[in-house]
């Protein structure tokens, strides 16, 4: 029986910085609730194909799955995913800095 399709964000990493990206409307961005969620196999593949195209900003674009918080933000749901938006877990930097942790 074929498998359905679950809602997916597409990530990767920043060529230069080494942060975790998103997909969004308007090219990437730094948060996961910034970034488009992808209902559809056709448009998530769509998207992966063109984030392939920018290796010169990212760096291993693949899809995730997500789902909508009740305010309507996407978020991973995977726990790998979930700790990749929290920033670099070496030390304080980056993403760690900015939030109150």
């Amino acid at each position: 029986m074929p498998q359905t399709f679950s809602p997916k964000l597409l990530t990767a990493n920043h060529l230069q910085r080494g942060d975790a990206i998103y997909w969004a409307a308007s090219g990437w961005a730094d948060t996961a609730a910034a970034a488009l969620l992808f209902d559809t196999e056709a448009s998530a593949t769509q998207a992966l194909l063109q984030a392939n195209a920018q290796a010169d900003i990212a760096v291993g674009p693949y899809l995730a799955d997500a789902a909508l918080a009740a305010d309507g933000t996407p978020y991973p749901t995977h726990f790998r995913e979930v700790f990749r938006t929290r920033g670099p877990s070496n030390y304080t930097h980056g993403k760690q800095e900015q939030a109150d942790v």
